[in-house]
């Protein structure tokens, strides 16, 4: 079994086709990312079929209208099929096909906040198209409110403002502040050893003020 049967699902089998019969198009002005395209590729395997012009009024048989970065990858992992979907268009149908598949992408936008909170819920980032980096960019180019309503727990019988420790922020009371995953893993760090200590997270926010206030006096004294 090739690789590329293995990694084309059942459902779209029966739609795979040698990629050597296959040309991309010929005047694509796309560029692609292949080196994620080949990591989507290797994890999900081929999800949805590309689009391919049989040619017959254009002269070029079997170019690819939509996928062409995704045929490009799967080429260069020695995948030796791919499945296709076929439209017969001319050369002005064909150049709308190619621009409008493009151009729809471009103006595709994001709940920034939604897919943040998606991507950090994933055990990993493989297949997604993101890395570490490119997450934190996204974080740090959200809009992050500097004071949240107050939420309240029980803790010795008194209401006391919530202090916990979230993926990419530091909340103490009604402030939130954005801090960088380095900075998270520090903190997890002094949490867990706060925790271990008390056997509780009550207090920890106070525990992190003091500590700071006191390398303040350090620093002048």
């Amino acid at each position: 079994m090739s690789d590329s049967t293995a990694r084309i699902p059942a459902e779209l089998a029966a739609l795979a086709v040698p990629i050597s019969d296959l040309a991309p198009y010929h005047r694509n002005p796309r560029t692609g990312d292949l080196t994620s395209i080949s990591e989507s590729l290797n994890t999900h395997g081929q999800y949805r079929a590309i689009v391919v012009n049989r040619g017959t009024a254009t002269g070029r048989p079997n170019e690819i209208l939509a996928g062409n970065h995704t045929f490009k990858a799967a080429a260069a992992l020695g995948w030796d099929q791919i499945a296709v979907t076929y439209v017969d268009v001319d050369d002005e149908a064909a150049a709308r096909i190619v621009i409008v598949d493009n151009r729809t992408s471009d103006l595709a936008g994001y709940d920034t906040a939604l897919l943040a909170d998606i991507l950090a819920e994933l055990p990993d980032l493989d297949g997604t198209g993101y890395d570490q980096d490119a997450l934190d960019a996204l974080l740090d180019s959200m809009d992050i409110p500097s004071v949240l309503s107050a939420e309240t727990a029980e803790a010795a019988g008194d209401k006391v403002a919530d202090e916990y420790l979230t993926w990419g922020y530091v909340q103490w009371g009604t402030i939130r502040v954005q801090v960088s995953s380095e900075e998270i893993d520090r903190l997890n760090a002094v949490h867990a050893a706060f925790y271990e200590q008390r056997g509780t997270d009550a207090g920890f926010g106070h525990h992190l003020l003091d500590a700071h206030e006191s390398r303040k006096e350090q620093e002048v004294a």
